[in-house]
């Protein structure tokens, strides 16, 4: 079953005057669930007072309907058993997908795609202020990136000085790096300096955790799918990668390479 929102108990501490920091701190709710709660609730004019009798599947609905179809329509993967799992040796979020997919084959059932189970995983992560995010297991993950200096060519024959942009890419868990010097930062660079990159690490990792390039992400919003453009995409699905975004001004996810580029 899927980790709902706790609706009645962070509107019932609210009501107590609780801030929500002190409902984050004490009742391990992370910040955003609890602002989006406390968001809607203004909204629809409620307080504790008018949903005390409401059921939960009954509140939740009220509260997020569009999260309540998406439910109804898939079956959720169970977040809680699946950052149990990813402690063990040699388990995998690809390995949990796998199994969460027979599943649901077997009951006849909807499952969500590999990039989308990943995604989640991470808000899941988020939500509950978990710290799993950060361990890293061998060829799982490869983090890129645009470093943020750049540097200069000369041409000799005429003294130009040129920019050159500086493409980076770090395993997490052995901090073993590539970097391309390019002329530009287009959408064609950048998947070429992916290709090189799987040449040189000589494999394809699981998952690719990039920035918000304007070249390769056209929407990530804080709910819903994330859109990568058609050539990203594509790139993905032939290298059977799973293409993730880092959270918004979140620059813990993409520790490792923003480390690298800041040297």
């Amino acid at each position: 079953m899927a980790n709902k929102i706790n609706i009645k108990l962070i509107l019932e501490l609210h009501s107590r005057g609780l801030s929500r920091n002190r409902i984050d701190s004490e009742r391990h709710i992370g910040k955003h669930s609890v602002s989006a709660v406390l968001k809607r609730a203004e909204e629809l004019k409620l307080a504790y007072i008018d949903i005390q009798d409401m059921n939960d599947a009954e509140l939740y609905r009220k509260f997020f309907p569009d999260k309540y179809s998406a439910e109804i329509l898939y079956e959720l993967p169970d977040y809680a058993y699946v950052h149990k799992e990813l402690s063990r040796t040699g388990v995998t979020l690809k390995l949990l997908w796998a199994e969460y997919n027979s599943k649901c084959i077997q009951s006849s059932k909807l499952p969500v795609g590999y990039a989308k189970f990943c995604d989640d995983y991470r808000k899941y992560i988020n939500t509950n202020s978990l710290t799993n995010h950060l361990v890293h297991k061998p060829g799982i993950i490869v983090e890129v990136d645009w470093s943020g200096s750049t540097m200069q060519l000369t041409d000799k024959y005429t003294g130009e000085i040129i920019p050159v942009y500086l493409f980076v890419a770090t395993l997490p868990y052995s901090q073993y790096s590539f970097v391309e010097p390019c002329l530009n930062m287009k959408e064609d660079t950048l998947l070429m300096c992916h290709v090189k990159m799987f040449d040189f690490f000589g494999g394809v990792t699981n998952r690719i955790v990039c920035d918000n390039l304007k070249t390769g992400v056209i929407k990530h919003p804080k709910e819903g799918d994330i859109i990568l453009n058609e050539k990203y995409e594509s790139f993905g699905q032939h290298y059977v990668t799973a293409i993730m975004p880092a959270p918004v001004r979140t620059p813990k996810a993409k520790a490792s390479v923003r480390v690298l580029s800041a040297r």
